[in-house]
């Protein structure tokens, strides 16, 4: 029961911490709010993971916390999709391949980075 206690706190935190950057008054056809949540995503939980394989400290419940609540709720894979779809239907090609090129790669690289910083 506590393992579903932290995954619902910890996504609550996400999801808001996700919806207070969707607040961000920016003014453009290309998804950047949802590029940024997913890139900072990314770096979380690479650092989440980079600390937990060097740490015996970290516990089950600090991990279902971090990785699976706060990141599952914060990281916008859905949105993403469903913002390229948007884009490729509008006939926007060249910012729909460019918004999902951008956040594959920029994503695995906030891995790596995240990893480095634990």
């Amino acid at each position: 029961m506590l393992s579903f206690l932290m995954v619902g706190l910890g996504g609550a935190i996400g999801a808001i911490c996700r919806y207070t950057i969707s607040l961000i008054p920016i003014k453009t056809t290309f998804p950047i709010l949802t590029l940024i949540t997913n890139i900072l995503g990314a770096i979380l939980i690479g650092f989440i993971i980079g600390t937990v394989s060097k740490s015996e400290d970290f516990s089950t419940y600090k991990v279902l916390f971090w990785k699976v609540g706060v990141c599952g709720g914060f990281t916008t894979f859905s949105t993403f999709s469903l913002e390229a779809m948007t884009l490729i239907e509008n006939r926007e090609y060249f910012q729909g391949g460019a918004y999902m090129f951008l956040s594959v790669i920029c994503c695995l690289i906030g891995v790596i980075i995240g990893r480095k910083l634990a």
